[in-house]
């Protein structure tokens, strides 16, 4: 058998700590957020198209159009449209299906990698893809972890055990979320990189570990994928998509196989940044000589005393902040935030109200 790798990229999401910049039918992986003249889905095939044999972008419908517009190199083949989110292992798992059938007597290797996600290191990224790539020929599932650099509460955490031949390491465990004090103490042991998301695996051997798990799931992509390239594709879509059991894949597969010891993490010594939120995207702004950081034209900006601020001025008036240091302002046409850095979590909580509310704005 050849192997091949192939790279998933699932574009999903609202981002909705990046409300009201971003939103449902405008989520931020098809903004450009951090002035390089590409998109964050864009800066995404660029990394992986060198590395890939193929690219694969799974999204709902809203975004097909987008994502067509802004990656024209990709095959319309190559779009699979999921009819509605079932979250991140169905995605995942329809794309090994559909690649497993295509490519029939090969050895395929599948990653999935975010569509939203900024890493300037691109050849430290190609290490550790290739990295990861040898050890999933090991039949492991395998991660990318990222170097902690703080305490933070935004991330998973993976718990890194012993190195393995291939230059990784067994994963001896998954944590979500901690809350502060256990962040910290997870620093402090250095055994521990955060879950940026990011697996590497022989198609084969994550069907089979999602057959063994969620065998309905599982089933159920099977079916698809054995439709996808015909003309029954509509028809069963409609009939299974709905049914399918909504998992993530941290919680389907690469937890409980981590626990049975077939989950290993290679160490992602790059830069990388999930864009969480308007505190995480202050970062990766540039500062002003009035201390501001903008997504924008900075002529738009207007700023005295309020160092350490970060403005997104896109409704076509100018935003003048006075003696407000650490403040959040997004100004668009039809909604005005207006916060602080260290509240710039909670964004999502006014979306949420806003959709309570009947959501016209989100």
């Amino acid at each position: 058998m050849t192997q091949s790798f192939h790279a998933i990229v699932p574009a999903g999401g609202a981002g909705t700590r990046l409300w009201p910049l971003s939103r449902q039918g405008n989520p931020k992986f098809l903004h450009d957020l951090t002035g390089t003249g590409r998109t964050l889905i864009q800066g995404t095939l660029d990394r992986l198209a060198p590395l890939s044999d193929s690219v694969l972008v799974v999204t709902g419908q809203p975004h097909v159009d987008a994502v067509a517009d802004q990656l024209p190199e990709l095959p319309a083949e190559n779009v699979l449209v999921e009819p509605s989110p079932r979250d991140s292992m169905a995605a995942i798992g329809l794309a090994a299906a559909v690649l497993n059938r295509r490519h029939p007597g090969q050895d395929v290797i599948l990653g999935s990698f975010a569509a939203d996600h900024v890493i300037t290191d691109h050849a430290a990224f190609a290490a550790a893809v290739r990295t990861a790539v040898a050890t999933a020929a090991e039949d492991y599932v395998v991660t990318i972890g990222i170097g902690a650099t703080e305490p933070s509460t935004a991330f998973g955490y993976i718990h890194v055990g012993d190195p393995i031949a291939t230059g990784a390491h067994q994963v001896l465990g998954f944590t979500e979320k901690p809350d502060a004090e256990t962040a910290a103490e997870y620093l402090a042991t250095g055994a521990y990189r955060w879950n940026a998301g990011m697996f590497v695996v022989r198609a084969r051997v994550l069907l089979d570990h999602l057959a063994r798990l969620q065998p309905t799931l599982a089933a159920g992509l099977e079916e698809i994928a054995a439709a996808w390239d015909t003309t029954d594709r509509d028809a069963v879509l409609t009939r299974l998509w709905p049914t399918l059991t909504k998992i993530a894949i941290d919680h389907a597969i690469a937890e409980p196989v981590a626990a049975a010891g077939g989950v290993a993490v290679v160490p992602g010594e790059f830069d990388w940044d999930d864009v969480g939120d308007w505190r995480s995207l202050g970062r990766l702004l540039t500062t002003g000589t009035d201390g501001v950081r903008t997504l924008g034209d900075p002529q738009d900006v207007l700023s005295l005393d309020s160092p350490g601020s970060v403005v997104a001025p896109t409704s076509g008036r100018r935003v003048v902040l006075l003696g407000v240091p650490d403040a959040v302002v997004v100004d668009t046409p039809d909604a005005l935030l207006v916060t602080t850095r260290d509240q710039a979590q909670r964004v999502k909580d006014v979306v949420d109200r806003l959709a309570s509310e009947g959501g016209s704005l989100i």
